[in-house]
């Protein structure tokens, strides 16, 4: 299991609002993040894609939190509050990425998130949900390595005894 936060995301999201590269630049990027996610589903990778969405008032409660206590304030910085000054521009880029970037091999699932121990929920439901009807597949596969594996590992010991 992998887990990537944002990863190639970011250049449809914070290039874009920042204007850090052309339209048709991050633009042509949907299809290619499409292109790379479908590779790796056709090689047998599960890809899923959750948005951990909190609302503006969560984030700035939150925020908030970090600056009174040391123990948090390391996750804070000056730019998280410049950036809310984007949300909106966010907003838009995020629809956007993920209604262009949600497919049947690597969809986005959307987990309202201002609530943590809901968040973690939704987001064990949803691995689970995909994994398990794998669950036989990979129990018989197992059974048959497992078949092969102690035919060798028994005329290892037969060959042993004899020497």
């Amino acid at each position: 299991m992998t887990i990537f936060n944002r990863s190639h995301y970011e250049d449809v999201l914070v290039v874009r609002v920042k204007n850090l590269a052309p339209v048709d630049v991050w633009r042509a990027r949907f299809e290619q993040i499409n292109a790379f996610e479908r590779l790796l589903a056709d090689n047998g990778t599960i890809v899923l894609k959750f948005f951990l969405h909190i609302s503006k008032e969560e984030q700035e409660e939150r925020l908030l939190d970090r600056e009174k206590e040391v123990d948090k304030s390391w996750k804070l910085s000056v730019g998280d509050w410049v950036e809310r000054e984007f949300w909106p521009a966010y907003i838009e880029a995020y629809e956007d990425a993920l209604s262009k970037c949600s497919t049947k091999y690597a969809p986005w699932f959307i987990v309202p998130s201002d609530r943590k121990w809901f968040r973690d929920l939704a987001v064990a439901e949803a691995v689970v949900d995909t994994l398990r009807p794998l669950r036989a597949g990979w129990m018989k596969s197992q059974n048959e390595l497992g078949k092969v594996r102690m035919a060798e590992l028994t005329a290892f010991r037969e060959k042993d005894n004899e020497s």
